[in-house]
């Protein structure tokens, strides 16, 4: 049997040779493509064979043994995921920073491109957890296995703090390992054959776990879009929000607001119309709320300030942009005891049994760091931590407005959406990021609706965010 080692490749081609619209990032158009692909290769595999093609985000490298190893099982690869169009989002743009770094070593590379937090999380925080950790090193602190559905603490205070005089209690609420992780949850509960709609553009792994629980078709390239999804278009022509008028019945519709990558958030009228056509349609709304804290106007913080929006939505929400739990994983889902399926059963009793089944409970130490989040101290820290990222929005903001470009979002989101009419977003990232040595993400990674756009984000040091400023004033001026 062949015996797999790990490998990492550069393999030069000439760029000639390679039609990609981010060719460019790679190289100059008069040298060496380099392609550095890391994967698991058996030791005797023998020669291999490149195939290049167009894909979202850049170029597809393939490398393929020329021969079979020694040895194959007779498991069928899952053929939803193989639907999946190159690598996901984030990590690609990982991977082309990883790139940019080798080829500039002295380099001092920007990250504005992944939402990732970056200032500490509030001692007050942190120390609750400290102290949760310890005292699971005592009889008398230890504990092991929680509760599946969260902390009995826990619950109630994110619904009194997040959800008062809403009718939402604790039994609505689970405790999980983030937002993320809920969506991928809730398509096991709706499963294959359940349609979805979702924002244009959007959060990746709404349409990415769709795919791969089996609920599209396959990739169309002619129009950059799955089979069997109904994409809403959000444009500044509409202010971001979709032509309902306009939009097909389906059984899911994925909405976020404040909204990634956009950064626009939907007024109450429009979130009332969004709740009057899932109730006409029968559909259930899955709203992210992730960005909730960010909100400084009167829009609605939760989908549930919305009359009769407990008999058709669930609501998605984090700590991560709060609190700094990127690294840390703590969200919750809230699904109202009202939300029923068509027979009448209550949609919260199976979302309990795969919970239950695939999950065994958030992290306890997390659970008593989010239980120190909801303290007063708590919410005052994080309003101080979502504040410093809001003053690095308005940075932004003022950055490309004096430079002359249309930017939305960035009031209500820690998101700056820049229109570049007629260019490629993924050739803007590589511009941008060969030019001043800053990562952004490329607006049509967020599906095509996002061609032309390019989101900055906000997460940064302030000496960074100035740095990176500074660098795009001086490349557009």
């Amino acid at each position: 049997m062949a015996t797999a080692t790990t490998a990492v490749m550069s393999l030069q081609v000439p760029s000639s040779s390679v039609r990609s619209s981010a060719s460019s990032f790679l190289s100059p158009s008069n040298a060496p493509a380099v392609f550095f692909v890391p994967r698991l290769f058996p030791k005797n595999i023998g020669s291999f064979k490149i195939s290049s093609g167009r894909c979202r985000g850049g170029i597809r490298c393939l490398l393929a043994p020329e021969k079979d190893s020694e040895y194959c099982t007779k498991v069928s690869r899952n053929a939803n995921i193989a639907k999946l169009q190159a690598g996901y989002l984030f990590p690609e743009i990982g991977r082309r920073k990883v790139a940019h770094m080798q080829k500039y070593p002295d380099a001092q590379v920007i990250s504005l491109g992944i939402g990732d937090t970056t200032e500490p999380i509030p001692e007050v925080i942190t120390s609750a957890m400290a102290t949760k950790a310890h005292s699971l090193s005592t009889i008398e602190g230890y504990s092991g296995y929680g509760a599946e559905q969260g902390d009995k603490k826990l619950r109630p205070a994110i619904a009194s703090t997040y959800y008062d005089g809403l009718g939402i209690d604790e039994q609505d609420i689970f405790v999980s390992d983030g937002a993320k992780c809920d969506i991928s949850r809730l398509q096991l509960l709706f499963g294959s054959n359940a349609t979805i709609a979702v924002q244009d553009p959007s959060y990746p792994a709404y349409v990415d776990s769709g795919v791969i629980i089996g609920q599209t078709g396959g990739f169309q390239t002619d129009v950059e879009k799955y089979g069997g999804i109904e994409y809403m278009r959000c444009s500044p022509g509409n202010g971001f929000f979709p032509d309902l008028s306009r939009t097909s019945r389906t059984d899911i519709i994925y909405f976020c607001s404040p909204n990634n990558p956009t950064g626009s958030s939907a007024s109450r009228n429009q979130l009332t119309q969004l709740v009057k056509f899932a109730r006409e349609n029968g559909s259930i709304i899955v709203y992210d709320s992730a960005y909730a804290m960010y909100i400084s106007d009167d829009s609605p913080r939760t989908i549930f300030e919305i009359p009769g929006a407990k008999e058709v939505a669930i609501e998605v929400s984090s700590f991560s942009k709060y609190a700094g739990f990127t690294g840390v994983r703590l969200g919750w889902t809230v699904i109202p005891k009202e939300l029923l399926y068509s027979n009448g059963f209550p949609v919260a009793k199976d979302f309990n049994r795969i919970v239950c089944t695939g999950f065994n409970g958030a992290s306890n130490i997390s659970q008593a760091g989010a239980l120190a989040c909801l303290s007063a101290e708590g919410l005052k820290a994080m309003s101080e931590v979502v504040g410093f990222y809001k003053e690095n929005t308005q940075i932004i903001v003022n950055t490309f407005t004096s430079l002359g470009f249309k930017v939305y979002g960035g009031k209500n989101a820690p998101y700056v959406w820049v229109h570049f009419p007629g260019q490629n977003s993924w050739d803007v990232f590589a511009e941008i990021l060969e030019k001043t040595h800053v990562v952004t993400t490329p607006g049509s990674g967020f599906g095509p609706g996002g061609e032309g756009f390019v989101r900055v984000s906000a997460f940064g040091h302030r000496e960074n965010i100035l740095e990176a400023s500074r660098r795009f004033k001086q490349m557009y001026k």
